[in-house]
Parts: structure tokens; sequence; C-alpha cells
């Protein structure tokens, strides 16, 4: 086993990265909350001049500053990245005080999987690595820092530095949270439309003189939710905002909409259907507009992809690691912006835990170790 000396280093060094880890996770950093996430950023980029890597900040004035930390940089081999996201969900507050807490052998917290736990490891691989003498190629760790918005904050400003700092890179690995086993090599795309949909305001009790704009939004919701495809587009409408009072015909109604697909072919059947759906009126007397929200590219199943998880589960299977199965996931990440730009990718290689997104979102502590090692197999291995 080529990596063991690398392994016993990880274990070794956990228990340190396990009180890192509730560090981060007890700077809380929902999306909007700026000062929150550039807090996760400066603890790692401290932690890593320290160590004398080099670190490279993309200011923001909105969202979190995004980050680049590079280890070996003076290497003139292609570089392997490394990337999570330093970003939450919940309000500041949600978790109680602290916002992290341990239990029956699990961290349960804000990011504690989602993907805080997954930059600790990353971090931790580093770390390893270096200890271990590896100066074969530059290991970039990349700290996005509004991916759960779809980078709308920065207005993909952040995707767009990573994809360019990465653009050599032999290998993007993902640290989203991830299943003993499994890689994943294809996610949907993300769209969410806005419809506005305008009528005529008219008293209750004359309603037949009216144009009632709730009406016409129900119709288009039960157009737009037959979209139910399990391994093809599916479609939420989440949020719908109309009218004033009970006694008035509504005016106004405006939906909001979640649309997945997988394929460039699928992203264009749903916008022309959109389209259509908007265009056609069945209540007299209203009109539709639409508007995108936010979008998020799929990430397309690419001969790159499949070769890297290929490489990867050679590397695994020399190592004890186990066997690997490839999986396509209906949620998205930066993942697919890094394989249109053609760059090798694979994600949910982070901690696995669960209950994502919700108060108890949990990790076992294990998984930590685990994440690390999958990792620093990969960058000491990679042949290529």
């Amino acid at each position: 086993m080529r990596c063991k000396q690398l392994f016993d280093t990880i274990d070794t060094l956990t228990l340190k990265y396990i009180d890192i880890w509730q560090d981060i996770c007890n700077l809380e950093s929902p999306t909007n909350h700026k000062a929150g996430v550039d807090a996760v950023g400066q603890y790692f980029a401290v932690r890593a001049k320290e160590k004398g890597w080099t670190v490279e900040t993309l200011p923001q004035s909105v969202s979190g500053d995004c980050v680049c930390i590079t280890m070996n940089p003076e290497s003139k081999a292609a570089p392997v990245a490394l990337s999570g996201h330093m970003d939450t969900v919940h309000a500041v507050g949600s978790y109680g005080s602290p916002a992290v807490r341990i239990e029956n052998g699990d961290i349960i917290g804000p990011g504690v999987v989602d993907c805080k736990g997954g930059l600790v490891a990353a971090f931790l691989a580093m770390d390893a690595l270096e200890q271990c003498g590896f100066s074969r190629r530059p290991i970039l760790l990349l700290l996005q820092s509004d991916e759960e918005n779809s980078s709308k904050t920065s207005q993909k400003e952040t995707v767009r530095f990573m994809a360019q700092k990465a653009k050599n890179a032999v290998a993007f690995l993902n640290a989203e949270g991830g299943s003993r086993g499994k890689l994943t090599v294809a996610r949907k795309g993300i769209i969410r439309y806005r419809l506005d949909v305008q009528g005529r305001a008219a008293h209750s009790s004359k309603c037949q003189e009216g144009a009632s704009a709730i009406a016409e939004a129900a119709y288009k919701i039960i157009e737009l939710e037959r979209w139910k495809e399990e391994g093809g587009i599916t479609c939420n409408c989440g949020v719908i905002q109309g009218g004033t009072v009970a006694n008035t015909v509504p005016e106004h109604c405006s939906v909001t909409v979640d649309i997945r697909y997988r394929t460039a072919e699928e992203y264009r059947q749903v916008s022309e259907r959109v389209a259509a759906i908007a265009a056609t009126s069945h209540v007299a007397g209203t009109s539709c507009t639409v508007s995108v929200v936010s979008e998020r590219v799929a990430m397309e199943k690419t001969e790159k992809n499949l070769a890297l998880f290929d490489s990867i589960q050679r590397i695994f299977a020399e190592n004890g690691l186990g066997e690997l199965c490839a999986v396509e996931r209906p949620g998205g990440s930066d993942a697919a912006d890094m394989t249109a730009a053609g760059i090798p990718t694979v994600d949910s290689i982070g901690v696995c835990g669960s209950n994502i997104h919700t108060l108890n979102e949990r990790a076992p502590l294990t998984s930590l170790a685990e994440s690390a090692k999958r990792m620093a197999a990969i960058v000491y291995c990679l042949e290529n």
C-alpha cells in the first residue's frame, strides 16, 4: 500500500483537526453574512500562511471573499485542486450557542457536512502530504463563498475565479458531503424562474368584471407541475404570492419555480416550455412575464470526468480504500461549473453525514480522517 505513511500521519493529526472542525463550524456563515464567511476564509488563510503556503483573495462587496490557497506554488507540474464552500444556509443563532456540539461520536452543527467538514478534511490532507514530503505538484484549496445561492451574490464571479485558478488542474475534487463507496460524476443543472401574472382588480361582488391573476397562476402551476421525471426534468413551484384581501379580485400573482435538468438539450426544452406556458392565457384579461431568478449549469457526464473516476478507482483499490460507484445526483454544486470549464472533476469526496440543511446536520467524527485519506491518496498517486 503506497499511502501507509500518509494515512498514519492523517491518523496522528485527526484529533487536532476535529478541534478545527468545531472552530470552523462555530464561525456561523450563512451566505448573506459576509463577516461570517470572511471569518472562515481568514481562519484557513492564517494557518496556510503559517505553513508558508500562498494565499490569494478575490474581494467581494456583498458575498464573502473567495480564497485560493496554494501548497507547493513553486512546482511547475499541473496542480490538483481541492474545493468546497464556506457558506451555510441557516441564520446565525439557529443552532443555539455554541452552534456546534459533539454527542455519541457525531459532530452536529451548521455546515459540518455541507461543506465545512470537507474543507477541514482537505486542509488535513494537505498538511499530511506536506509532512510526508510531497512536493511533486501544486495543490490548490479553493474556498468558495456563495455556493448556496448558486453564486448569485457575486454574479458568478467566484466560480469564474475558481475555474481560472484550476484551469490547468489534472483533477478537481469537490468536497461536498459524500457517501462511502460513491463519487459523483454528474449533477443536474438548476434554473429558477419567477412568473409574474398580471390581472385586473375588481370587487369580489362583481368578480366577473375582473381578471384573477391567482386563477391564471393556478393554470400555469398545474402545467408546470406535470414535470416530474425522476431521471429527467423535474419542476417544483415552491413559492406563490398574490392577492391582498379576500373581497378583491387579485390583480397580481407571482410564482417562483425550481426546475432541474441533466443536459443542454433538456435546458433548451425547459426554456421553450416555460416561455410557452407564460405566453398562454386561460383567464381572459391576464398576461404573464418571466424572469430568471438564478441558474446553475448541469454537471454533464463527460469523458474527462469518467477517466478521472477510473483513475481514482485504481488508486482506491491499491490503497485499501474500497470499491467505488459512479453516481449522478439531482442537486447542484460548483463541480458543474468546473466540468463546463473542461476541468476533470469529481464531486462528493467530503465527509459523510446526514440531515444536510436541517438543524440536525451531523457527521461521524471518524468521517474526517476517511475523507482526508481519500483526497490525500488521489493527490499522492495521480500519475498524469
